[in-house]
């Protein structure tokens, strides 16, 4: 939702504005949006020296019109549409006198229905998220993921895997192991990240890598939506020992991909933007960081 926002800030706003540069480095931020833009890159884009563009950058920040946050030695900004609808909202909010039939466009942009201003990332929040989970074969950890996820995140989560060289079957201690732990294994299945393609598939909002780069590859391109994730899990199939280790082991995937999920699910998607989000998603792969 739009911020609203008095004169003095309404003004500070509007002069940050009257200045060509940063004019144009706030145009550009938005049509780089949801995606933010390091300072070197919108300083190239308006054709200024580094320092000139921070300068400028820092003058749109406290304005309220974009934000900043470091990237190991870059710094990353985006438009903050909450500030920047929130000028919108106060230059027109008297614009006509609300008659519709002189300018309904702006009319509806300043009513009090919340789409009119509402961030399309902060909507996306209440709705449910789709999460697709991938290792080369999906035979183990994906499949445990998308079965863990479908438990724990039940309604606000739909959970997916595949892999780029599918299996032709789920490994069958993986599926005993979760028929015991009281899980539904009737729909899972290996899959081909292609599955996840073409233009009937289902939108990902979060795609999840659970092992290293799959075989090398790059993985394919699920959409501008999606935020990718890196959560290297080591593979059942190098497990080795008696019967015995080889069920603690899994066990011990299980428990480590049930913690992630956990902290996954509990996250204030509220509350984050889209920088902030994918930095969590990183912390969560960070073995050193989660207890199994």
């Amino acid at each position: 939702m739009s911020r609203l926002i008095d004169e003095a800030r309404a003004i500070e706003s509007l002069g940050s504005l009257a200045q060509a540069t940063r004019l144009s480095a706030l145009r550009h931020l938005l049509e780089a949006h949801p995606n933010s833009l390091p300072a070197g890159e919108i300083a190239k884009r308006c054709a200024v020296p580094h320092n000139t563009m921070s300068t400028h950058l820092g003058v749109l920040n406290r304005a309220g019109l974009i934000a900043v946050e470091r990237a190991g030695r870059s710094m990353n900004y985006w438009v903050d549409l909450s500030g920047y609808r929130g000028l919108l909202r106060f230059l027109m909010q008297d614009c006509c006198a609300g008659r519709a039939d002189l300018c309904a466009d702006v009319t509806r942009l300043i009513s009090e229905d919340k789409s009119a201003f509402a961030n399309p990332e902060e909507v996306s929040v209440t709705a449910s998220f789709n999460v697709l989970f991938l290792c080369t074969h999906n035979s183990a950890r994906s499949i445990m993921a998308e079965a863990l996820l479908t438990r724990i995140g039940r309604g606000p989560f739909n959970a997916y895997s595949a892999g780029s060289e599918p299996a032709d079957r789920p490994m069958p201690e993986v599926i005993e192991r979760l028929k015991k732990l009281g899980h539904d294994t009737g729909m899972l299945r290996c899959k081909s990240w292609n599955e996840f393609m073409g233009p009937t598939a289902p939108r990902m909002d979060f795609v999840i890598a659970l092992c290293d780069t799959p075989q090398g590859q790059s993985c394919p391109d699920f959409g501008d939506k999606a935020m990718t994730g890196a959560w290297p899990l080591p593979d059942p199939a190098q497990f080795i020992g008696s019967a015995a280790e080889h069920t603690a082991l899994l066990n011990e995937l299980y428990g480590m991909i049930r913690r992630r999920l956990e902290i996954f699910t509990s996250l204030p998607f509220e509350s984050l933007n889209k920088m902030a989000l994918k930095a969590r998603l990183d912390e969560i792969g960070d073995t050193s960081r989660i207890v199994s």
